[in-house]
C-alpha cells in the first residue's frame, strides 16, 4: 500500500486498529435487533435510552467539523472561534426541551419514522408532494455532507499515520459501511456513545497537556497577545461574523441525522435528563476544541508548521507531537469517532428517505411489503450511497469545514423554519411547506454559488429567512388542513397521550 508508514507509530495503530474492531463487533450485536423491520432499523423502535439519545444527538451533529474544522478556525482567528459553537448549543437546549417532546409525542401516534413522515402525516393531502421535495433535498444535502466525512477520514489517516489520503477515505467509507449495513440505527447510536466518550477524552485532555506543556495559560495568552492581540478579542470581527456564527445554530432543527434520535427515545419525559447531559457534552467538546485551536497557535504559529500546511491538521498533529503512541491511537481514533458518528448517521437518513419514503409509502403504496424484505433493501441501499458519496468524496478539493457547513446550511435552510412552523403554528399548509423548502434550498446553493453574496452572510442565514418567509406568505394564501387542530391537541404537552394509530 503506497503511502503507508507503519513502523512509525506500531503501538499507535494497534490501539486504533482496536477501537475499529470494538466498533464492528457492536455492529455484529445489533444485527439481529435491526433485522426485525425498518422502525428498528432506522428509529431503534422508539425504545433507546435517554443516555445514548442525548450522547447520540450531540456527536452526530459535531463531526469532524468540531475536531479538525474548529480547532483550525481557533487557530486562524483566535477567540471570534465561540461565536461557531454557541449558537448551536443554545438552539440544541430548545430542542431538546421543547421542539423534541412535541416532535415525539406526535411521531408515537402517527407511526413517524423519518422526516418526510412527519410532514406527510401532518399535511395528508400533499403527501406525495412533500416526500418527493423533501426526499430530493436530503439526497442532494446528505451526500456531500457524507462525502465530507469520508475526505476528513482521509485527512485522519495522512497527518496521524502517513497513510495516502486516497486509501485513507476508502477505509473510512468501509468501515463505517459495515457496522452501519449490519446494525442500523442501534448500532449507530451505540457506536455514538462509546465515541462520545472518546471525543470528550480527547477534547479535555488534550488542551489540558498542551497548555501545560507550553508552560500555563498565562504564558500562553502573552505569547498569543504579541503575535496579534485581536485573536483575543471575541468582537475583533465584527456584528456580521458574530452573526454568521451564531447562525450555524439554525441548522440543527433542519438536520434529520439529529432530529431522528428525538423520534427514537423511549419516553418524552426523559428529554430533560437527555438535555443536560447532551448540553454538557456539547459545551466541554466546544471549549476543548478552542483551547486546542488557541495553545495550537502557540505551538505551531507558522501554517508551514502544520502538515500540508492545512489547519484542518492541527488537532491530529498537536497529538501525535505531545502524546504517547498508545495514547496518540486512542485521539486518533476520538477524531475517527467524530467522522463516523456523522457519516453513520446521514446515511441511514438518506437510506430511510429512499427505503420508507420512496419505495414503501409511494412506489408500495397499499402493498404490504415484508419488513425483513424492507430491511434488506435498507442495507443495499446504504452500500449504493457508501459508493456515490465515496466517488464525491475522491473529487472533493474544497475544505472539510465549509463542505459541512453548506451541507448544514441547505437541510437547516428547508427542514429547519418549515417544521418549527409545522409543530408551532397551525395555519401552516402542505403548499406552504414545500414552497418554503424549496425556497430555502435554492437560497442557499444560490447564496453559496455566487461570490458576491457569499461574502455578505453565512448561506444558512438567508436560505433560513427565504424558508420561513415563503412558507408564512403561502400558508396564509393557501387553505390549512382540516386535521390542524387535532394535531396540534397530539402535540401539546399538556393534552392526555392518545393511543398509537
Amino acid at each position: 500500500m503506497d503511502g503507508v508508514s507503519f513502523s512509525a507509530e506500531p503501538l499507535a495503530l494497534v490501539s486504533f486498529v482496536a477501537y475499529l474492531l470494538l466498533i464492528i463487533l457492536i455492529g455484529l450485536y445489533a444485527s439481529r435487533f435491526s433485522s426485525q423491520g425498518i422502525s428498528e432499523y432506522f428509529v431503534g423502535g422508539r425504545r433507546m435510552n435517554r443516555f445514548v439519545v442525548a450522547l447520540s444527538a450531540v456527536v452526530s451533529g459535531r463531526s469532524a467539523w468540531l475536531l479538525l474544522g474548529v480547532t483550525g478556525m481557533a487557530w486562524s482567528v483566535g477567540v471570534q472561534a465561540v461565536w461557531s459553537v454557541i449558537g448551536y448549543i443554545v438552539v440544541e437546549v430548545w430542542l431538546f426541551l421543547y421542539y423534541a417532546r412535541r416532535l415525539r409525542r406526535f411521531a408515537e401516534v402517527h407511526n413517524v419514522i423519518t422526516i418526510p413522515d412527519f410532514f406527510a402525516a401532518r399535511f395528508p393531502a400533499q403527501e406525495k408532494l412533500i416526500r418527493i421535495v423533501l426526499v430530493a433535498i436530503i439526497l442532494i444535502f446528505m451526500s456531500g455532507y457524507v462525502s465530507a466525512q469520508f475526505v476528513a477520514g482521509g485527512k485522519t489517516f495522512v497527518s496521524g499515520f502517513g497513510i495516502d489520503p486516497l486509501w485513507g477515505i476508502g477505509i473510512t467509507a468501509a468501515i463505517v459501511l459495515l457496522y452501519t449495513v449490519l446494525g442500523g440505527f442501534l448500532a449507530v447510536s451505540l457506536t455514538d456513545v462509546l465515541q462520545g466518550f472518546l471525543m470528550l477524552f480527547a477534547l479535555v485532555l488534550m488542551p489540558v497537556l498542551l497548555i501545560a506543556h507550553l508552560g500555563g495559560w498565562a504564558f500562553v495568552v502573552a505569547e498569543l497577545t504579541a503575535f496579534d492581540p485581536l485573536l483575543l478579542d471575541p468582537y475583533a470581527l465584527g456584528l456580521g461574523a458574530a452573526i454568521g456564527g451564531l447562525a450555524i445554530g439554525l441548522g440543527s432543527p433542519g438536520n434529520p441525522h439529529i432530529i431522528s434520535r428525538y423520534l427514537s427515545i423511549e419516553n418524552e419525559s426523559q428529554l430533560k435528563t437527555a438535555c443536560v447531559v447532551g448540553t454538557l457534552w456539547n459545551v466541554l467538546m466546544a471549549w476543548g476544541a478552542l483551547f486546542i485551536g488557541l495553545a495550537g497557535r502557540v505551538m505551531f504559529p507558522e501554517l508551514s508548521m502544520l502538515p500540508g500546511a492545512d489547519t484542518e491538521n492541527l488537532f491530529p498533529h498537536v497529538a501525535q507531537t505531545l502524546l504517547h503512541p498508545v495514547f496518540f491511537g486512542l485521539v486518533m481514533a476520538a477524531v475517527f469517532a467524530a467522522i463516523m458518528s456523522s457519516a453513520d448517521s446521514q446515511l441511514l437518513v438518506a437510506a430511510s428517505s429512499l427505503v420508507r419514503d420512496v419505495a414503501e409509502k409511494m412506489l408500495g403504496q397499499g402493498q404490504q411489503i415484508p419488513q425483513q424484505r424492507l430491511v434488506r433493501l435498507s442495507r443495499l441501499v446504504v452500500v449504493i450511497l457508501v459508493a456515490v458519496s465515496l466517488t464525491l468524496g475522491y473529487l472533493a478539493q474544497d475544505l472539510v469545514f465549509w463542505l459541512v457547513l453548506f451541507a448544514w446550511a441547505g437541510l437547516g435552510a428547508a427542514i429547519g423554519p418549515t417544521s418549527v412552523l409545522a409543530l408551532y403554528w397551525r395555519r401552516t399548509t402542505g403548499y406552504g411547506v414545500v414552497a418554503g423548502m424549496i425556497a430555502g434550498a435554492s437560497v442557499t446553493i444560490i447564496w453559496r454559488l455566487t461570490d458576491s453574496l457569499r461574502a455578505l452572510s453565512y448561506e444558512l442565514i438567508p436560505g433560513f429567512l427565504a424558508g420561513l418567509l415563503v412558507t408564512v406568505i403561502v400558508s396564509l394564501l393557501t387553505s390549512p388542513p382540516d386535521s390542524a387542530d387535532e394535531h396540534f391537541k397530539t402535540m401539546d404537552p399538556s393534552s392526555p397521550k392518545q393511543n398509537p394509530s
